[in-house]
């Protein structure tokens, strides 16, 4: 694809295998989105008339929908990273009149939707916390290479058989996703680490605390980065005041404000910027008192970044893939915006000759409180 950097195409029902010359040779483009909850994939491939992708694959159903599974992988400087496994949800053919203009596109996302698909309202947990639940749910698709990875909550409630049965609400990853929120968790299947393995997800959003190396800017020969652009939201950050009944008798209201911090995401700006919005929501008045600490902590897991980043960049001269949900240093973008960052979302951008990566970065304030980033 690129001097020193090489694509990896594997197609396939259940468990892919590499694709054969004809396939790789008629690829035009691919594009892999990873974002905060979902990664989706699209790759065009340029045909004729005759083309075998045509007149056989296509007719034999090498490419159907919901049944075909994607890896797209990259080898840089010898070490391969997974960037999608997922599986197809749609194709379209774009004829046309001159040759060589002809273009099938195939797109689909992660995982994930497999677990979107069909609904298990008859399903129920008699006495079974969220956590066995998550595993009950995730260990019916271990068979396409999906590891789970969850975590408790903090204050777990076991449901009493005598009292309430929790049911299984709409698809497994409506389900999880409720649960999870009702926590102040995340859930997502992240593609890797090796080819036909992801990992399933399920607890706070946590970023892994290993900075990447800076994305530098305006800095001449050090320059890495083909654009930035910085923004603050003066509205991001707001005040949330719950009001919930005392646990003796359930009868006197008690007002608690919840400040706009992040349990899971440490502050990586020394001027925070202070929240301009006050919300009173009134769901939490009738739930019992460990289903409220939950919400409690999932409005502090949520709380949003006013300083967002945008940029692209150039993968070779980069010298690495640019990796979504870790860290990265930031360099050339002035004293306010200069310094660590959550990156939020990665589309890898993919041609014969050419890599590059778009990118979104967050943080909660101005001012970098560290004073250095990884060169």
């Amino acid at each position: 694809m690129v001097d020193g950097i090489h694509l990896t195409l594997m197609i396939g029902p259940v468990l892919p295998v590499p694709v054969p010359k004809i396939v790789v040779d008629a690829v035009q483009s691919v594009q892999v989105t990873s974002g905060k909850d979902k990664t989706g994939f699209q790759i065009t491939f340029a045909v004729s008339k005759k083309s075998p992708l045509l007149t056989t694959m296509l007719p034999a159903g090498y490419f159907d929908p919901m049944s075909t599974r994607v890896v797209i992988a990259v080898t840089l400087g010898g070490f391969p990273q997974v960037l999608m496994d997922g599986i197809v949800t749609r194709h379209e053919l774009a004829p046309g009149n001159d040759p060589g203009q002809a273009t099938l596109t195939i797109t689909g996302e992660d995982l994930s939707v497999l677990m979107d698909v069909v609904e298990m309202p008859f399903m129920s947990y008699p006495a079974t916390p969220e956590i066995g639940r998550v595993y009950q749910i995730l260990a019916k698709y271990a068979a396409f290479g999906i590891v789970p990875l969850a975590i408790p909550p903090f204050i777990t409630d076991v449901p009493m058989p005598t009292g309430t049965i929790p049911p299984h609400k709409g698809t497994d990853l409506a389900y999880l996703k409720q649960m999870a929120s009702d926590c102040g968790y995340v859930f997502y299947v992240e593609p890797g680490p090796l080819p036909g393995q992801s990992i399933a997800y399920w607890g706070p959003d946590i970023r892994i605390p290993v900075p990447q190396h800076a994305l530098s800017s305006n800095m001449d020969a050090h320059t890495n980065v083909e654009s930035l652009n910085f923004s603050l939201d003066g509205l991001a950050k707001k005040v949330v005041v719950v009001t919930v009944f005392d646990p003796v008798k359930n009868r006197v209201p008690i007002v608690v404000p919840i400040p706009n911090f992040n349990l899971f995401k440490p502050p990586l700006g020394a001027r925070p910027t202070p929240p301009a919005k006050v919300e009173f929501p009134d769901y939490m008045t009738k739930e019992q008192l460990p289903s409220v600490v939950n919400r409690v902590l999932g409005i502090l897991a949520r709380s949003s970044d006013a300083v967002t980043v945008s940029g692209t960049l150039d993968v070779t001269r980069y010298g690495r893939v640019l990796r979504n949900r870790m860290l990265v240093g930031v360099r050339g973008g002035s004293l306010a915006y200069d310094g660590m960052y959550y990156v939020n979302s990665v589309t890898h951008n993919i041609r014969r000759g050419e890599f590059k990566q778009s990118f979104e970065l967050s943080r909660d304030g101005l001012i970098s409180n560290t004073p250095r980033v990884v060169v």
